[in-house]
């Protein structure tokens, strides 16, 4: 299965996240997973809590939009996002690769 996928108005996204990076940001694809690096620990779900912001901010929508369906305490997480408003260039290039 692909890394990024839509279902209906909801966009699917699988991350492979590393936590205590120097800053959070998008690094590229690892196999199928978008890499994520987090400004945060992975401790009490403070890299959850900056992730949820940061895909938030990327997609132009509310943090309530965003929810991790898997992979809570791991590094490999399936996101899904509420009708995002926009799409980071690197995430709509592989969508468009698959039509």
């Amino acid at each position: 299965m692909s890394g990024v996928y839509w279902k209906d108005d909801i966009l699917h996204l699988h991350i492979l996240a590393q936590p205590k990076a120097s800053q959070t940001e998008i690094v590229g694809w690892h196999e199928q997973n978008l890499k994520i690096r987090l400004a945060a620990p992975p401790v009490d779900g403070a890299a959850n809590d900056t992730l949820i912001a940061a895909i938030a901010k990327w997609f132009k929508v509310k943090k309530s939009d965003v929810h991790i369906r898997a992979g809570h305490n791991g590094r490999h997480k399936h996101l899904m996002i509420e009708q995002p408003k926009q799409i980071p260039e690197i995430i709509a290039t592989q969508l468009r690769l698959k039509n």
